[in-house]
């Protein structure tokens, strides 16, 4: 099993979740969040004076598949999340060791489905 973790800009999320529902997975996290990297923060203009922001808006998406949809799922989400240009995001990779459903005590891919 691996957990993939995106950041994306927001309003890419819809794109990302229709492509990632298209694969019939289920079980995601969806948190708004804020960071930097190479776009540097988001400049604003408000009443006149410009102003930066280091930190600039992004939306994680987490969630766990079995090994054979990694790539399906990577491919799906970097299609509907790209433009092509700086502040696209970032998809990490992290292996599970295991997951457990608290319901029923189902362990494994079983409690990931």
């Amino acid at each position: 099993m691996m957990k993939i973790e995106a950041m994306i800009r927001p309003q890419k999320l819809e794109a990302v979740l229709e492509a990632v529902h298209e694969l019939q997975l289920t079980g995601m996290t969806v948190t708004e969040v804020r960071g930097m990297g190479r776009q540097r923060g988001i400049t604003y203009t408000y009443r006149g004076s410009q102003y930066t922001t280091p930190l600039s808006h992004k939306v994680k998406i987490e969630l766990v598949v079995n090994d054979e949809m990694v790539e399906d799922a990577v491919r799906a989400i970097q299609e509907a999340a790209g433009t092509g240009e700086v502040g696209d995001g970032k998809i990490f990779l992290v292996p599970v060791a295991d997951a457990i459903r608290i319901r029923n005590g189902e362990r494994g891919e079983p409690a990931i489905s």
